[in-house]
């Protein structure tokens, strides 16, 4: 019998002998090493052990009269505990021991220690398998020294088999109990506690978005990441372009909270400490360091074929990174079909908390705030759940919520992961659910808004709609997405859209960056007030201008990798000078003007002193996105440029700071709103690439109508003959100078006739919101039939 089996000798073929987690980590030491993946070294306790063990102590019969008294009703705490206690009360096999032992002190010799610190984790022989996840069901004991203490930490693995989460996950997913049996895990530890741990996805966690690589990360050991006690830095790294070292596929790096870290204990195994200031503030890992374990996922993803879920950690005495475990994704990699469902708020209410939104649903039930789980008949079926933070003994209850709230966690702690194995909606690492949301109220929680989650205050109002993307038809006329949200752009990577003609770089820096550019370049203009804005905001940037280029850059990039390699055109800023003015730092540098809508906007700006140096930033960001990203599908359009002089003063201004039409592929489009970018298209053409028609100014400009005035309404119209004619004529000049043209609004999608007469025209393109696309799609295929 094999007793006990070393890491090098065992692959995913041996789940039966040792569980997924432990085939994992053999298959990744003799298969990944090659490709530089570190694991650290160790040994399984097998199944065959466990069975001995339980057939020795004679067992059997005892744990199934306790579960058929499960069976037969009684409470599932008692019949866990009754099983546990037997199983502790059995001694181990004097085998057993003296094989663990002699493991044991060769692994200690191996690393020149006494009593080498370790890791004890359990690995259920039907854990970790594709079709289901038992993660966190059963026992890990860390910081393990001594051979009683290993011996000791196994018999407890052995024992958890049973906790009332695992009899329950399996009674739930009709797995035999006296089927399953359990290998325990025995693994050299990392010092994580002076350095860092995480977890790291292949795909994004929410959407499926299978180009992304999610990484988190907290200070001291991975614990407090999995179970949710803190916010961890989240990193998103962009797949396709990691093949290229000389490029940085980092697109996202979010810094946590980090307001606890757990560390080896002087008694026992380990506690958690408070973080210090500069912990909380800085990042744990470095955009090297994330692209190291970014590509270690791939390599790992790769080898097994399928989506991967990783536990790493990070030497603080070296450095060096490792990973510890590796597991198949369970949630999205099971979600298979055409049918895109989602979920839109249409009314509206009080905000009460936000945090990290975990999947795309929206639940409404009565707030049920509890410090700790309960019977099954206290929790109301429909309530939402609200805690500080969940751990596998809340299994029972997540499952009746229709919502879970916490005030802890990021999108790897325990609540985000079951409730999106559950399909359950959740707000997690609010900072203050548990004392702002009052028990029995009625609150609405959404997560159909991004990557914020929010809970509203009461029933508010919302829509589900399905897509079957299956039934969507081809066309020839490109149709494309308006995008203006990072948080949300991996939401909607399954639609079939051919890019993203519309990305407004203001939403971007309102919401992202919030400041305006030329404070950051000229703080001595500020009010105190705004100049203690800007520090805390900028905390962290040597030159705060980098604040700027950093914020910006990588929200456009999160946008352009989802839509990667199809063109996202992205707007340079738009802003109207009373919109200038409210972002923080504003009004020194803005004027007011009695009609900004035809005011100091779009072109006009970028040369202007006033401006010149806020425009150069903007150049900056995208500069950043294609060279240093790679991601080279970006193309750049200039808004509201009245004259062809004005456009080259536009693009000398771009070429001076690395944006210079043609080079690296960049190609230039000018947005079509103003009558004389009509009258001149000619000229024009000569200048950009494309034109992307903006329908509502060139309406209110051709018409000479108000588009905010409710008196005029009658009169705006974008099918007015003045406005079709001059479409029908842009279209027209574009094409003979071999220039595309497309338009950006939502009145192809609820107007036909006009999607119709855009087709007709010639349109090369029609960009919509992501929830028009179906219709629009299906409008154009008829015009295109007509």
């Amino acid at each position: 019998m094999r007793r006990v089996t070393w890491f090098t000798e065992i692959g995913r073929g041996d789940v039966g002998l040792v569980g997924g987690k432990n085939a994992s980590l053999g298959e990744l030491i003799t298969h990944l090493g090659r490709a530089g993946v570190r694991v650290p070294d160790g040994f399984a306790v097998t199944a065959d052990a466990y069975r001995e063990f339980i057939t020795d102590a004679h067992l059997t019969e005892r744990i199934r009269e306790q579960l058929d008294r499960l069976h037969q009703g009684a409470a599932l705490a008692e019949v866990g505990s009754a099983i546990r206690a037997a199983l502790l009360a059995a001694p181990l096999p004097s085998t057993l021991e003296d094989e663990l032992t002699e493991a044991y002190e060769r692994l200690g010799l191996e690393v020149r220690r006494t009593d080498p610190d370790v890791a004890v984790r359990s690995s259920a022989t039907a854990e970790d398998l594709p079709e289901a996840s038992f993660a966190g069901q059963q026992e890990t004991f860390l910081n393990v020294r001594g051979r009683a203490a290993v011996i000791d930490a196994c018999h407890r693995c052995f024992a958890s088999l049973f906790t009332d989460r695992a009899i329950d996950y399996r009674e739930r997913m009709g797995f035999d109990h006296m089927a399953v049996a359990l290998s325990v895990g025995v693994q050299l530890m990392v010092r994580a506690d002076l350095g860092g741990a995480g977890v790291v996805f292949t795909l994004d966690p929410e959407s499926g978005f299978p180009g992304a690589v999610v990484v988190s990360a907290a200070w001291g050991l991975g614990e407090t990441v999995v179970s949710g006690q803190v916010d961890p830095d989240e990193y998103v790294v962009f797949k396709p372009l990691l093949k290229d070292p000389a490029l940085n596929p980092v697109i996202q790096a979010q810094v946590g909270a980090k307001r606890r870290k757990a560390v080896y204990a002087t008694e026992g195994l380990t506690r958690t400490v408070d973080t210090i200031p500069e912990e909380r503030a800085g990042r744990v890992l470095d955009d090297a360091e994330v692209r190291a374990l970014a590509e270690w996922a791939v390599a790992v993803e790769e080898h097994f074929g399928c989506p991967m879920d990783i536990e790493w950690a990070k030497d603080g005495p070296t450095g060096a990174l490792y990973l510890v475990q590796a597991r198949p994704e369970t949630v999205q990699s099971r979600r298979h079909g055409t049918v895109l469902r989602r979920y839109r708020l249409t009314g509206t209410g009080e905000r009460l908390v936000s945090g990290i939104a975990v999947g795309e649903a929206i639940g409404v039930g009565p707030v049920c705030a509890l410090a700790s789980p309960v019977e099954l008949e206290r929790f109301p079926t429909g309530a939402v759940l609200v805690t500080a933070i969940t751990d596998p003994d809340w299994e029972p209850l997540m499952k009746r919520a229709s919502a879970i709230v916490t005030d802890h966690g990021g999108r790897t702690s325990h609540a985000a992961i079951v409730s999106r194995e559950l399909g359950v909606p959740a707000v997690v690492g609010t900072g203050r659910a548990t004392a702002v949301l009052e028990d029995r109220k009625q609150v609405t929680v959404s997560c159909a808004e991004g990557s914020e989650g929010r809970v509203y205050a009461g029933q508010v109002a919302f829509e589900e709609s399905e897509t079957d993307l299956g039934t969507l038809p081809e066309t020839r006329t490109k149709v494309m997405l308006n995008l203006a949200d990072p948080a949300a752009a991996f939401r909607w990577w399954q639609l079939p859209a051919d890019g993203v003609g519309l990305l407004r770089m203001e939403f971007m820096v309102a919401h992202q960056v919030r400041v305006h550019p030329m404070a950051l370049v000229h703080p001595e203009r500020l009010s105190p007030e705004d100049r203690r804005l800007i520090d805390e905001l900028t905390s962290g940037y040597p030159d705060r201008t980098d604040y700027f280029t950093d914020n910006l850059a990588r929200g456009v990039a999160r946008i352009a990798a989802s839509r990667w390699p199809h063109p996202v055109v992205v707007r340079t800023s738009d802003f109207k000078t009373n919109e200038y003015a409210r972002l923080i730092g504003g009004q020194p540098f803005e004027p007011v003007e009695a009609n900004p809508m035809i005011g100091w906007r779009g072109a006009s700006r970028y040369y202007d002193e006033r401006y010149r140096e806020g425009f150069a930033l903007e150049c900056r960001a995208l500069r950043k996105v294609r060279d240093e990203t790679g991601l080279t599908n970006v193309v750049v359009m200039i808004p509201f440029c009245r004259t062809p002089q004005e456009a080259d003063r536009v693009l000398t201004e771009m070429a001076g700071h690395g944006l210079e039409r043609g080079r690296n592929g960049l190609r230039a489009y000018v947005m079509a709103e103003i009558p004389s970018n009509i009258v001149l298209a000619e000229q024009f053409a000569e200048r950009f690439d494309g034109f992307s028609i903006g329908s509502n100014d060139l309406t209110q400009l051709t018409l000479g109508v108000d588009r905010d005035s409710d008196l005029l309404a009658h009169l705006f119209d974008e099918r007015d003959p003045a406005v079709t004619r001059s479409i029908d004529s842009l279209i027209a000049t574009a094409h003979a100078a071999g220039r595309t043209v497309g338009l950006c609004g939502q009145r192809p999608s609820n107007d036909p006739d006009f999607a119709r007469f855009l087709v007709a025209a010639g349109i090369d393109s029609i960009s919509v919101t992501p929830d028009s696309f179906a219709a629009v799609k299906h409008h154009v295929a008829v015009a295109e039939r007509a």
